[in-house]
């Protein structure tokens, strides 16, 4: 106890010795605090204020304050800007002691040309001098679209065709026209500059399982071709970067609750303030979410969350050290395929499936046991879903190390285990007699008996079946990234050398079982017995046994060095050339599965188990791949006034093969080829008060791109194609003041060349590519009603495109209309947004694993989710 006595006295006397000069000091301190507003009165919140003369920045509060404190006596050029406003500046004289109040205006620009942009660039640069197509959403923005998912706010970019059907996770981006397997094969997503994983495509990792939007996001930018090839690896076709939240003086804190039509509740929580006042700021925040999904599956469909936080220390002359943490643990239903019919071209729901809501996930997929080779059951749970569980932690450091040269670097290290369980159709739908004579190859529908798993009962005689296949995949994922570079400032030339280092490695195991069902939304298991003969085809519904079984593993280490100049050759004309030589060294191992080869032999006189995939046993295939490429570019940029520029670019980019290539190709990895993506941009630029326009001209010449989906029997397509697109951009604002437009339309025509069959079997040249339309838009008008008072509606519109490079089966142009109201009063913020008002069956996708088409008049595909409506309350404090 004395000992407890005599160490709080010493720390008491320690507080006094360090904060009695500090608070003595401050007597002479004054202060600088005020309110930011727009040109028709209201206050800004979040808008961005700094003080020109010092390292001191800040951002208003939601009712649009800032303040600035221990400021000694003298003169301050206070600046302050905000996304859609000009950047104004205001010269004051602050007298010893004085607590100043300088309340500011900032005046409505459709979208700033001249907002400050860090992605795809060697150091920040406005958007009318950065000579690469970049589109930016602020917080509010992103508020704003109220999206579902991280791929629906993508939508909003022009260029990037985004399916965001498959629920929240598990979506794709194709860039440009690249058509791929799926996922995000040729960008890089990015948190803070960094990948959220190195690649973004490896099998069922698509890397929207890894991230989530919510309060902690700052900003987001997307530049689409151009200089992404210098700046990440494997990344020809952009970058897409979130940028963090971080702290600032003034203590700032919101809170957010969803809920839905679709039994959803969620809150969000950020909260960002100074540790210490002007050196040492921190941001925390996340979510957490449940609900029931936009289709209905029977369970809980989504279910999880995340934190994320960082802490800023700040040197006093700007520069800072940060570090960074993310905890996400979230499980989500991942939507695939299902069947739909087509009414004179008309897209339709068959009987019994609805194909706005209905899904093929189902209860009767929760805690089945499966008998497997050796001995045990295999043991899954549907409702788990996709579920990833990852740590990420990190560090990033900006110091200015004399007049001329500035370090930084940046590094991330990332743990993610991942356990996936989604049912995928692979086969049918059949009727019963098509089933008997194609799958069983019997007489006909007469020799089998079709009975619920559940109750025994017979099942109606004229219900289409189908198999309907639980994926499992279990991923073990690491990846460690680091980004060192050195600015060199050479008065017109900002030079930047850097070296980025990054190794990733995913292990995987494979348990793939069929199950046969009816039909129908929330479908139910069958059992199948042959009449003639007694013989049973399925074993409590599962129809093949662990028919695909995998283990696997893919590692990477890249050692990749970039050069960048930005060279102002005239006040009004700026060049840039970059270089990045990658060296990039992949390996892994595969197993040596025997195929459908295994008969268990535990299930006397039944089929389910004939014939099992194992890898018991079996010899494993190690293997080795090298990368080694150099990636270019030069453009220009030619600024005619503050409000109009033009620019020029060329690049050339590549891409490494995928995971799924290398299992494939295990034993002769000379088949597998790089693909190379070359490009020419023309851009042009002009903003004013009322108008923004960026339209972009690219024309793409791509070599080698594979196709290498996993197809419904297990294999790969593993075919090669070149690709020819040319195309056009367009991103407009329009801004009225109580009226405004935004708009993204993208026309191109993506083509087949040197896709030739060597045996004659087939000649694709100048076939459109697969699941890409020619053309593309979003149209959002937005109205204030009255005050504090706004409404949006946003049209979607998709041309129409084809499953398959055969160009055989067409999937239908479709659009999408949603429609929003917010209100706004001090620092509440109420929203009701709604999504595909009016249920559209649009599809995305037809069914890219079936190699054949079914045996009625239903065909699989995947639509957009139905109507959902939503309704948020948020707080600003």
């Amino acid at each position: 106890m004395k000992q407890l006595h005599f160490y709080g006295r010493n720390l008491l006397l320690l507080l006094f010795l360090v904060f009695m000069p500090v608070l003595m000091f401050a007597q002479d301190k004054g202060s600088i605090s005020g309110k930011i507003f727009d040109d028709a009165g209201n206050t800004v919140p979040g808008a961005n204020v700094s003080i020109k003369e010092s390292a001191k920045n800040t951002s208003t509060d939601a009712n649009g304050v800032y303040t600035f404190s221990n400021l000694d006596a003298g003169s301050y050029t206070i600046v302050s800007s905000s996304v859609g406003f000009k950047t104004i500046q205001q010269k004051i004289e602050l007298a010893s002691g004085q607590n100043l109040t300088q309340d500011l205006m900032l005046t409505v620009e459709s979208e700033a040309l001249n907002e400050i942009v860090v992605t795809g660039s060697s150091a920040p640069r406005s958007k009318l001098e950065s000579s690469v197509a970049i589109t930016t959403m602020s917080a509010k923005s992103i508020e704003d679209r109220a999206p579902i998912s991280s791929a629906a706010l993508l939508q909003s970019i022009p260029g990037f065709v985004v399916e965001a059907s498959g629920g929240e996770i598990g979506n794709n981006l194709f860039a440009r026209g690249i058509p791929s397997a799926g996922a995000y094969e040729y960008v890089q997503i990015q948190e803070d500059g960094l990948p959220v994983f190195e690649d973004g495509a490896l099998q069922f990792a698509n890397v929207d399982n890894f991230y989530r939007i919510d309060e902690t996001i700052g900003k987001m930018e997307a530049v689409r071709g151009g200089s992404a090839s210098i700046f990440a690896s494997n990344a020809p076709g952009g970058i897409i970067n979130f940028i963090s939240k971080t702290g600032q003086n003034d203590f700032q804190g919101r809170v957010k609750f969803t809920t839905s039509d679709y039994g959803l509740f969620r809150t969000d929580v950020n909260l960002s303030g100074a540790l210490v006042p002007d050196k040492l700021f921190f941001n925390v925040g996340g979510f957490y979410r449940v609900d029931d999904g936009v289709r209905d599956t029977g369970f809980t469909a989504n279910k999880g969350g995340q934190i994320k936080m960082n802490l800023t220390y700040k040197f006093d002359d700007g520069d800072y050290l940060r570090v960074f943490y993310k905890k996400l643990d979230d499980r989500n239903t991942f939507y695939l395929p299902i069947p739909l019919k087509s009414n004179n071209g008309k897209i339709e729901g068959i009987d019994g499936f609805d194909p706005n809501y209905g899904t093929l996930t189902s209860s009767i997929y929760r805690n089945l046991n499966v008998p497997q080779f050796g001995g045990g059951f295999f043991k899954t749970d549907i409702e788990d879903g996709v579920h990833p569980v990852v740590d990420a932690i990190g560090a990033e450091f900006k110091k200015k190390v004399s007049e001329k040269v500035t370090v930084k670097n940046a590094f991330r290290s990332t743990n993610i285990d991942l356990n996936y369980n989604a049912i995928f159709p692979n086969g049918g739908p059949w009727t019963q007699d098509a089933y008997a004579t194609d799958v069983q190859g019997l007489g006909g529908a007469s020799d089998l008996g079709y009975s619920y798993v559940d109750n025994g009962q017979t099942v109606d005689p004229n219900a289409l079946i189908m198999r309907a296949d639980l994926w499992y995949i279990h991923k073990k994922m690491q990846n460690f990234a680091n980004n060192l570079s050195f600015n060199f400032d050479l008065n017109r030339v900002k030079l930047t050398a850097g070296y980025y280092y990054s190794n990733w490695k995913s292990n995987q195991y494979w348990n793939w079982n069929s199950f046969l069902v009816n039909v129908s939304d929330n479908p139910r298991l069958l059992n199948v017995h042959d009449n003639v003969t007694g013989q049973e085809h399925t074993y409590n519904g599962v129809e093949r046994i662990t028919w695909l079984e995998r283990d696997a593993q893919t590692k990477g280490v890249l050692n990749d060095f970039y050069l960048d100049a930005e060279i102002k050759a005239t006040d009004k004309l700026t060049v840039n050339a970059g270089l990045r030589y990658d060296v990039n060294r992949y390996s892994g191992y595969r197993d040596h599965a025997n195929f459908n080869s295994q008969n268990l032999g535990i299930l006397p006189n039944n089929t389910a188990d004939d014939a099992v995939t194992t890898i018991v046993g079996a010899p494993y295939t190690f293997w080795k791949y090298n990368a080694e490429e150099l990636s270019s570019t030069l453009a220009v940029n030619y600024k005619f006034t503050d409000h109009t520029a033009a620019y020029a670019r060329y690049s050339n980019g590549f891409r490494s093969p995928i995971e799924e290539s290398f299992y494939d190709n295990a034993k002769d990895l000379s088949k597998l080829k790089n693909v190379y993506v070359r490009q020419l941009e023309l851009g042009y630029k002009y903003a004013n008060s009322m108008f923004l326009v960026n339209a972009n001209f690219f024309h793409m010449d791509l070599e080698n791109v594979p196709f290498s989906d996993i197809l419904s029997d297990g294999t790969s397509e593993g075919a090669f194609a070149d690709i020819k697109n040319i195309g056009v951009e367009l991103e407009g604002n329009v801004n009225l003041g109580k009226a405004r437009m935004n708009v993204n339309m993208t026309y191109q025509d993506p083509k087949y060349d040197n896709y030739v069959s060597t045996d004659g079997s087939f000649d694709y040249n100048g076939n459109q590519a697969r699941r890409i339309p020619k053309f593309f838009c979003q149209l959002r008008p937005e109205v204030d009603i009255y005050k504090g008072l706004a409404a949006y509606v946003q049209f979607s519109y998709f041309d129409k495109k084809f499953t398959n490079q055969d160009n055989k089966q067409v999937l239908p142009a479709f659009k999408e209309v949603g429609a929003g109201l917010t209100y706004k009063i001090n620092n509440l913020r109420f929203a009701v947004d709604g999504s595909n008002l009016f249920n559209e069956i649009g599809l995305t996708e037809g069914d890219p694993r079936s190699t054949g088409s079914s045996s009625s008049d239903v065909f699989m595909a995947r639509p957009i989710l139905g109507r959902a409506i939503r309704a948020s309350v948020a707080i600003s404090f």
